[in-house]
């Protein structure tokens, strides 16, 4: 996919489309994009002040724009369940989920309102739930797709610490940010395995930024002495914008050349920038019994369960649970 900017958007008229963490950075630049392309955008998050912002923002960008702000706050599976329960009830039908939303390693560990370790809560735990709880409305599109933001930090820091998935013996900020990252891309091969086996016709991709210049790496790890000193040296010469970071997202959601089970990202040295295209998975994200073990661990964390009969019928879905 040579050179591939917004304008190879195929027309996205008459699909909604849900992008989580909406509100600012790459959830906004991908929600523009989408809404330029004529997709009925959801902006989410948490923070209904930012989400009217961004929504006067996308309509001064693109006047005749189909945009909508609902609240959802990924550090809660209460919130999630009750999202899902709305949209379900006011739309039915999603073509496209985009898991954006993302925390970016706190120097502390915090914890969700279900007691998970927040990153692994918020970039991962509730995007499993969400997910599961909007899987009647994604069956029941034409061609649904879902696109999960992974990082590269999911090869370079990461493991699945199963023996401490909520860093509760040790907290370092990059290994459970790496952790949730690396998650997010198991999910999202999983999930491709598990839709075509059960038949559930989706498409199932991941995707990464790059380093992109983001309110997320901002608002991280605090204003430290090496923050300031990368953001003189090393942050011009090999970052990219959140406008440019969005491209591998919006690549992965729009693209007909996507290829399902895959993962998406810059393309230029060490994926850090540059066009987006197909980049490379960890051979510990393609393990096959790793994912199957986070999967049925994730089940039973966020209480959530997914139809396990071939073919069943978007109706059967309804068995679906969350915490709570």
């Amino acid at each position: 996919m040579p050179n591939w900017t917004t304008s190879d958007i195929p027309s996205q008229t008459g699909r909604i489309a849900v992008i989580t963490g909406a509100t600012g950075g790459l959830g906004y630049e991908t929600s523009l994009g989408l809404a330029r392309a004529g997709a009925n955008v959801i902006l989410t998050g948490r923070n209904a002040s930012k989400g009217e912002v961004a929504m006067e923002q996308i309509l001064r960008a693109c006047p005749q724009a189909s945009v909508r702000y609902m609240d959802l706050d990924l550090a809660s599976l209460g919130s999630v369940r009750e999202f899902a329960k709305r949209f379900a009830s006011e739309y039915g039908v999603l073509d496209l989920l985009v898991n954006n939303a993302g925390v970016m390693t706190p120097p502390k560990r915090y914890t969700t309102a279900d007691g998970f370790e927040l990153q692994f809560g918020t970039n991962f735990l509730s995007h499993f739930a969400l997910t599961a709880r909007l899987l009647p409305s994604l069956r029941a599109a034409q061609a649904p797709r879902v696109v999960n933001l992974s990082s590269i930090a999911h090869r370079t820091f990461a493991a699945i610490h199963f023996d401490d998935l909520q860093s509760m013996r040790h907290y370092r900020p990059w290994r459970a940010y790496a952790q949730s990252k690396l998650a997010m891309l198991m999910f999202a091969i999983e999930l491709q395995r598990r839709s075509d086996s059960h038949g559930w016709g989706l498409v199932s991709v991941a995707a990464h930024p790059g380093y992109a210049r983001t309110d997320l790496i901002a608002n991280g790890p605090g204003d430290t002495w090496m923050q300031r000193i990368n953001a003189v040296t090393f942050e011009p010469l090999l970052s990219q914008s959140a406008t440019r970071g969005a491209l591998s997202s919006l690549l992965a959601a729009t693209s007909p050349d996507v290829e399902p089970g895959c993962y998406y990202g810059p393309t230029g040295p060490f994926e850090l920038k540059g066009t987006p295209g197909k980049v490379h998975i960890s051979h510990q994200a393609k393990d096959r019994t790793l994912a199957a073990r986070l999967w049925e661990v994730s089940c039973g964390l966020t209480n959530t369960w997914w139809p396990e009969q071939q073919g069943a019928s978007a109706e059967t879905t309804e068995v679906l649970g969350g915490a709570g």
